[in-house]
């Protein structure tokens, strides 16, 4: 069981650690997808007006911007995936995942040049180059030609880069050398622990990657059958944070699928659908592209707000002001940003069964909104905004308009499944229970709670997420139970040394979690938004207290 454990807790932390370098996808696909929007030849027919030389000029530089990152993901990964996981002295990290970055390139370019393997243009046309190079999984990074690892280079970078930084930072060295010590030793023994790495997969990736290519392969393969399975294994992964780990690695590297486009091998579902939307001869995005995706937008948007109101209508007369305001706010959430863990965890506990019926449903829609070609996605936040922008704007080749189409049924399917089994097997949906159980508790209650914790006059003028954060503290069994603070995008994830020490109740019920999560000693606090900036407020206190976790 405790193998099992730490299985399962790595799986989470190497999705949250993913986080931190994909967290800059959204913005730059953002860019990206407006540039693409408005340099499309499908729209500057539609609207000659727009073929303005200085718009046009500012659209493609949106183009470019977005292509940086796009194009660059696998440096990202390889910074991101180092400072992620350190836990300390991360400048270092992130200096030293970048230098490793390069010298395990420039390694494979120097393998590759000494055993002939190499391809040289000679007299082959630019095009007929890049195939050949492409047929030897060959590409070019940062102008280094080199083998093509795709992400995975970067994911590995940055794994062996935390690994030298773990067992290296706190070193001893000789006093004469005693400059290099501490953070400035990592970098210089990644040298040649990368240069290791890189002898090592120049050996062994083309088989790694003859591996990577069938299974991609067997992945566009399962059709329907794997879009449906995806869909259900995403939502149940959620509840337990994993999600990230299956999504990321879809979306960036090889196991998502490989498309080609413009004549180049695109590995990753978002990395094939960025391309696609700039690419000027493709009038209809692959739907299989997307698949993963693309239902999101569907249940995201139509069906889960439909669930919501079916857990409205279906409470008490005497609750329904009050379940009103609490439905609302997060039936809106996900329909507008596709943050959907207020509303999901609304009915997770309570009703699980509410939840395994949601998840059967997403991978029927999923399944429905592939077939009927909807070919929507977004990095993160498959909600209105992104719709507008990912699809909406660009044209007819998303064939944008599947998603509402499938959205009205969807939302009918929903709204009736939910309500017969509410009714049917009486599930405690808020409302259906006491007025206590949907009212809001106030901050006197709280503080009666906890009356170990005196309230001095200087933190009487503290803010609310002080005040917030403090009892989070107390919450979680104080400063000394508390060993590590972090969070990803909706989850503050707090390790403790004693779960038994940790009020959950009060944190869901009086401090405005909206769903507790226990993984292992990691107690994951539902907070949406808020938990990056709960995390920060948290780790200002240890320090203020002199308490600094590293």
């Amino acid at each position: 069981m405790a193998s099992k454990n730490k299985v399962i807790l790595a799986f989470e932390e190497f999705g949250r650690v993913l986080l931190l370098p994909v967290s800059i996808l959204p913005g730059a696909g953002i860019i990206k997808g407006i540039g693409a929007a408005f340099t499309n030849g499908t729209t500057l027919e539609m609207y000659p007006f727009l073929q303005n030389e200085a718009f046009q000029f500012l659209m493609n530089l949106f183009v470019a911007l977005g292509d940086v990152v796009f194009s660059h993901l696998h440096v990202i990964f390889a910074v991101g995936v180092a400072v992620g996981l350190a836990k300390k002295e991360r400048g270092s990290a992130a200096l030293s995942g970048l230098v490793g970055f390069i010298v395990l390139h420039k390694v494979l370019n120097f393998l590759l040049t000494q055993t002939g393997s190499l391809v040289t243009q000679g007299d082959l046309a630019p095009e007929a180059y890049r195939l050949a190079m492409a047929a030897q999984m060959q590409t070019s990074v940062l102008g280094i030609q080199t083998m093509d690892l795709n992400v995975f280079g970067g994911i590995i970078t940055g794994l062996v880069v935390y690994y030298v930084h773990k067992k290296v930072l706190n070193v001893k060295v000789p006093q004469v050398l005693s400059f290099f010590s501490g953070p400035r030793l990592v970098p210089l023994v990644a040298i040649p622990v990368m240069a290791v790495v890189a002898s090592a997969l120049f050996l062994v990736w083309p088989f790694v990657q003859q591996g990577i290519t069938a299974f991609s392969g067997l992945v566009v393969k399962t059709g329907y059958v794997g879009t449906f399975l995806y869909a259900i294994l995403e939502r149940s992964l959620l509840p337990f944070g994993l999600h990230h780990g299956l999504n990321l690695p879809v979306m960036t590297t090889d196991l998502g699928g490989v498309w080609t486009i413009a004549g180049e091998k695109i590995g990753g579902t978002l990395n094939a659908y960025m391309a696609s939307l700039t690419d000027p001869s493709i009038l209809n995005i692959d739907p299989t592209i997307t698949r993963f995706n693309a239902g999101k937008f569907v249940y995201f948007m139509f069906g889960l707000p439909a669930a919501a109101l079916a857990m409205y209508r279906t409470a008490k007369p005497e609750n329904k002001k009050t379940v009103a305001s609490l439905l609302t706010a997060a039936a809106a959430t996900s329909f507008i940003t596709g943050i959907t863990e207020p509303l999901e965890f609304t009915f997770l506990f309570v009703a699980p069964m509410l939840y395994g019926a949601h998840a059967l449903l997403a991978g029927l829609t999923s399944v429905v909104t592939e077939l009927l070609g909807g070919a929507v996605m977004a990095p993160m936040g498959h909600g209105l905004i992104n719709f507008s922008i990912y699809g909406l704007i660009q044209g007819g080749k998303t064939h944008w308009y599947i998603i509402p189409l499938v959205g009205i049924g969807c939302a009918f399917l929903y709204y009736y499944v939910f309500k017969f089994m509410i009714l049917k097997f009486d599930l405690k949906t808020p409302g259906r229970g006491d007025a206590s159980e949907v009212k809001l508790s106030n901050r006197k209650e709280v503080e009666a709670k906890y009356q170990h914790h005196e309230e001095s006059a200087a933190n009487a003028q503290e803010s609310a997420l002080r005040k917030q954060a403090r009892a989070l503290i107390a919450a979680h069994g104080g400063y000394d139970n508390i060993e590590n603070v972090d969070a990803c995008i909706t989850r503050l994830r707090i390790n403790v040394k004693d779960r038994a020490q940790v009020d959950n109740d009060l944190i869901v019920n009086h401090l405005e979690a909206l769903g507790f999560v226990e993984s292992g000693m990691q107690m994951q606090s539902i907070y949406g938004g808020k938990a990056n900036i709960l995390k920060n407020e948290i780790l200002d206190i240890f320090k203020e207290e002199g308490r600094v976790h590293d």
